[in-house]
């Protein structure tokens, strides 16, 4: 592959002049011109666009570390990351902590892996990264990314708490309360449900969109009818029979495989989802689709969260400011999916 040299010295002209009409710029004649691109197309001349960006301090590239690529939020999340930097012709650096693969979810409350985090942003720093966007597997406060960074930085899927690095987050309350407001439309009014652990902001945000839906709806908010599940299908089934002998009509699980123990438990008593009982989940995992009957659930916005933290970082390196909502945070709205799982009682 010829280089910039030798292309000069074929044409007889100097580099400077080959340069000049490779990028376009005025200055040599219509002869000249014409001469270098067939002799560019001819040795089929490549430019150097790594050497090219690092002398203009500009590598069009942006560092991903994310927690583990096992879990099934990160993929989707990547995927949105991808597709807008390939839209505005940027290169991700992937790096996997695979923390999950460790650690199991112990981590998710714990800073010992701070410093791992440390470590992969100087590599990715090493190799001239314009940005980074750290992806979380669970949303919570974490804060591994350093306010004296010296290159923008986004957190998706979690909160940085810090004013220099903005979050984007599920809008999990509005997740919540468009299956809620699905089930009262239907005719239920004494609906159960099945949380995550009570330590998980994805939990908690939930259950506050059920708590608004039942009082916009002037139903009896009744802490008896919260189970405290685990986000297992074991404690789907196990939160099942309590429900059950409290005379709910519909059960909403906070995640779906939470909803295919209640399946599970349901058929073991001869009693028919979405006829005797009606049940509806979030995340719209694969296998949700794959219970019978099909569930009622609530999409997650991955694609949409990774595809807004890379026009966020870029719209920061090209100097713009987005004006995002109160604590430096970004809410992307999830998607109400109605399969066969809630049955209509007002009939």
């Amino acid at each position: 592959m010829a280089t910039i040299k030798e292309l000069a010295k074929c044409c007889g002209v100097s580099v400077a002049t080959v340069s000049n009409i490779l990028n376009k710029k005025p200055g040599a004649s219509e002869k000249t011109r014409k001469l270098v691109l067939e002799m560019a197309e001819k040795l089929n001349y490549t430019p150097n666009i790594v050497a090219k960006n690092l002398k203009m301090q500009k590598t069009r590239s942006i560092g991903v570390i994310a927690e583990d690529m096992t879990i099934f939020s990160i993929p989707d999340i990547i995927d949105g990351i991808t597709d807008y930097c390939q839209e505005q012709d940027y290169q991700i650096l992937l790096t996997n902590l695979r923390l999950f693969k460790k650690y199991n979810d112990t981590y998710y409350n714990r800073e010992h892996y701070y410093d791992l985090v440390g470590v992969e942003i100087k590599k990715l720093m090493e190799k001239q990264v314009e940005g980074i966007i750290y992806v979380a597997a669970h949303e919570r406060i974490i804060r591994c990314i350093p306010d004296t960074l010296p290159i923008p930085a986004i957190m998706a899927y979690g909160y940085s708490k810090s004013e220099r690095v903005p979050s984007i987050v599920v809008d999990d309350v509005h997740g919540a309360a468009s299956v809620l407001d699905y089930m009262v439309d239907r005719g239920h009014k004494k609906i159960g449900v099945i949380t995550g652990k009570p330590d998980s902001l994805h939990a908690q945000a939930r259950l506050v969109g059920y708590q608004q839906v039942l009082f916009k709806n002037g139903i009896l908010y009744d802490p008896g009818l919260v189970m405290e599940g685990d986000w297992t299908r074991l404690s789907g089934y196990r939160s099942t029979s309590q429900l059950l002998e409290k005379g709910v009509t519909a059960i909403f699980c906070m995640n779906d495989l939470m909803a295919g123990g209640v399946y599970d438990r349901l058929d073991e008593l001869g009693l028919k989802a979405g006829i005797d009982i009606s049940i509806a989940g979030f995340d719209d995992r694969e296998l949700s689709g794959y219970y019978r009957p099909s569930l009622t659930t609530v999409s997650l916005p991955l694609h949409d969260i990774g595809h807004k933290a890379s026009e966020l970082i870029i719209d920061l390196l090209n100097g713009t400011k987005n004006e995002l909502g109160p604590e430096n945070v970004c809410y992307v709205g999830c998607s109400l999916l109605v399969r066969k799982s809630v049955n209509d009682i007002t009939k």
